[in-house]
Order: C-alpha cells, then sequence, then structure tokens
C-alpha cells in the first residue's frame, strides 16, 4: 500500500508578525534609550552632571529608533512590497495645497502664545529667533516618521478609531522623549518643574501627533507627515524664550499645548470621528 504522504505542518508566524506594532515599539525603544545611555554613561558611572551639550547629543542618536525600527519591521512583516508603498508615500508631494498650509499651524499658534505673553505677562516671554533650529526640525522629521507615520500609525488604524489610535501613539511618542525630555527646552535642568514640563510637553505632541495623523488620513502622504512633524520641532527649537526659567517654560508649554488642543476639537468637531473596534487590539 502505498504511503500517504503528510501533510508539513504550518510554519508558525514570527513575534514580529504577530504583533506588529508592539514589536516596532520595542525595538525602537531599545535602540534609541540604549543608544541615549551609551552617550551618557561615562559621566553618570563616575557621578557626573550631564552637561547640557551631552543631553542633546544623545537626541540625534535617538532618532535611529523609529527610523531603523520602521525600515527592518516594514521588511519583515510587509516584504519588498511594504517598502515601495513606503518609499511611494514618502514621495506623494502632489496633494491639495491646503494640506500644506496645515504645516503652518505649530509655528503659528506658537509665535501667537508668546507674543500674547510678552504683551500681557512679561518680555521674558520673547520668541527667540534661532533659525538654524529649523535644521534640527527637518531631521527629526524626516527620520522619526519613516517609523511613527510610515510603519505604526496605518497598522494601528487598520482596525480601530483613527483619533484614538493617533492619541495612543502620540502618548507612547511623549514617552519616547523621556530619556532627553530634561535637554529639549532652553531652561535646563528644570528641577521641581521637571514633572510639570514633562506633563505640558506631553498633551502638546500628542495634539501634534492627531494633527499629523489627521494629515496622513487624507493624504497618504507620509513626507507630509515628515513636514508636520518638522514644523512643529522646528518651530520649538527656533521659537522658545531663551531667557524662561523652568517654571515658565513648563507655563509657556502647556498654554501652547492648549492651543493645540483646541486647534484638534474644531478638527474633530468639523470633520467628525472614524469609529471603529478598539485600537487596542491590534497593538497587542
Amino acid at each position: 500500500m502505498a504511503k500517504v504522504a503528510s501533510a508539513s505542518p504550518p510554519r508558525s508566524e514570527s513575534v514580529a508578525t504577530r504583533f506588529p506594532v508592539s514589536s516596532f515599539f520595542a525595538v525602537a525603544f531599545a535602540i534609541s534609550w540604549l543608544g541615549a545611555l551609551a552617550m551618557v554613561a561615562p559621566k553618570l558611572m563616575r557621578g557626573l552632571e550631564v552637561p547640557k551639550f551631552a543631553g542633546l547629543m544623545m537626541f540625534p542618536v535617538m532618532l535611529l529608533g523609529p527610523s531603523v525600527s520602521g525600515l527592518l519591521m516594514t521588511r519583515i512583516v510587509d516584504g519588498s512590497a511594504g517598502f515601495r508603498n513606503l518609499f511611494s508615500s514618502m514621495a506623494r508631494i502632489r496633494v491639495p495645497a491646503r494640506w500644506y498650509l496645515v504645516l503652518l499651524i505649530p509655528p503659528a499658534l506658537l509665535l501667537c502664545v508668546l507674543r500674547c505673553l510678552t504683551a500681557f505677562v512679561s518680555p521674558i516671554y520673547t520668541p527667540n529667533r534661532f533659525y538654524a533650529g529649523a535644521w534640527f526640525g527637518l531631521i527629526a522629521g524626516f527620520l522619526e516618521e519613516i517609523g511613527w507615520t510610515g510603519y505604526a500609525l496605518p497598522k494601528m488604524i487598520r482596525r480601530g478609531n483613527a483619533w484614538l489610535s493617533a492619541i495612543l501613539l502620540g502618548a507612547v511618542w511623549a514617552i519616547w522623549h523621556f530619556p532627553v525630555v530634561d535637554y529639549l527646552g532652553t531652561a535646563t535642568p528644570h528641577g521641581a518643574n521637571w514633572l510639570r514640563y514633562f506633563l505640558a510637553f506631553a498633551a502638546a505632541m500628542i495634539a501634534v501627533r492627531v494633527l499629523i495623523a489627521w494629515i496622513y488620513r487624507n493624504t497618504q502622504s507620509v513626507v507630509l507627515a515628515q513636514f508636520m512633524h518638522a514644523s512643529s520641532t522646528a518651530a520649538l527649537v527656533v521659537l522658545s524664550p531663551a531667557r524662561a526659567s523652568a517654571g515658565q517654560e513648563a507655563f509657556w508649554y502647556a498654554l501652547y499645548a492648549g492651543a493645540l488642543w483646541i486647534i484638534v476639537a474644531f478638527v474633530v468637531w468639523s470633520f467628525g470621528t472614524n469609529s471603529g473596534s478598539s485600537c487596542i487590539a491590534e497593538i497587542a
């Protein structure tokens, strides 16, 4: 009697394929946080204070986390087709002109907040003019959004509520900044005002992330998301008041975050929400 060939057992999915977003976050955080720690480890091991310049140098290393993780996970999970889609979206610049106007929201809001504070509270809030900081915004926006918008966001909103997914991604994005958050403002270190500053910073970052997701959902353009990120970061680097104290910095950040959330509320009110199943199921 001829033997019946047994069917080969199905190949088990990798962890990255089963949990594509969680795996992306794990790799991104590992690269960014371990890289940042390596930059300051010699100082910490000798019990020395980390100077501001060394703290700032952690951030370029951290940028490798979401970009490298995004490219790696795209290759593992989506294959060559995923790469083609990603790079096609990064080249999609032909979108309606109104979406380029949206890029002006962060600098316009921040300038308005600081000008009002300067006029009605104190000249200490006079906006800075560190125009070279715009390059920092471009680099951060280009590299980070390869992962945040190019890879993670589409998978998070595939079966979930787009707005809640954007808020959750924004919260993760804010926490990702944790190792360098005390070096991102002009008043460093923040000391007793650290928590106030971080909460205000996180509120602003989550609001910006919602706006980035709104742009991407309507244009399918990663490069527009990169420009929006660059606009936000560049505005903060260029305009942050140079003489503000830690408490004053936490204060104006909170006002800026509030202004951003007013814009977010207007967007949600005007365009509605995208209902769906819980986004948590996609991330677990």
